[in-house]
């Protein structure tokens, strides 16, 4: 069963209804058993770290991810569910993530005339292609909605890049753990194709 984290923020219903359509078993919870048991966990978000955070705490739903992290099994982050897996966001503060990717989430520092939130449709440029890419096409394009972006301190994590005004990480993938900045769910044919690839290749 793949479990999607119901802590309060996010686009839930439209991540279920994405998943199911590509043929995937899926069920939302805030149970943190549920969450520690899953096949599969997709973390999904909109907003702030500082808001999230709190929120996953106050559903005693910090450990229960950092373990299904920690026994291997795949796992999804989307948008701020990406986010939340780094150290820190400066996001209205400073704030403590889920301390699973060593970085920190920093604000866009870009030319005028580019307007933040980075919002609407951008390409991907592959670093290191990740199981969820295969059988797309070589840069595709994908939606964003964001302001920050995650600041990686490993290279190695680094799965594709995008350029709005600088070259920002916009997936990682590290072992068992996946995550994209974009909005798999909002980016049509391809981001079908992804969540395809995470139900049947991971």
């Amino acid at each position: 069963m793949i479990r999607i984290v119901d802590y309060g923020m996010g686009n839930l219903r439209s991540v279920e209804k994405a998943v199911e359509k590509v043929g995937g078993a899926v069920e939302i919870t805030s149970d943190p058993d549920a969450v520690a048991k899953a096949d599969k966990l997709i973390l999904p978000g909109v907003g702030a770290m500082r808001d999230a955070m709190a929120h996953l705490r106050e559903a005693n739903l910090i450990e229960p991810i950092k373990e299904f992290v920690k026994g291997g099994n795949p796992f999804l982050g989307i948008c701020l569910g990406l986010q939340m897996l780094f150290d820190r966001s400066y996001e209205y503060g400073t704030y403590e993530g889920l301390g699973i990717i060593p970085g920190e989430v920093v604000r866009f520092e870009i030319p005028a005339e580019l307007k933040v939130p980075h919002m609407g449709w951008n390409r991907l440029n592959v670093v290191r292609r990740p199981p969820l890419l295969e059988g797309l096409p070589e840069s595709p394009h994908v939606y964003f909605v964001h302001s920050y972006y995650v600041a990686p301190q490993e290279r190695s994590v680094v799965a594709t890049e995008t350029e709005y005004g600088v070259s920002f990480t916009s997936m990682v993938w590290k072992e068992n753990v996946f995550a994209t900045q974009f909005h798999p769910e909002k980016s049509q044919r391809v981001g079908l194709g992804i969540l395809e690839n995470f139900v049947t290749r991971v």
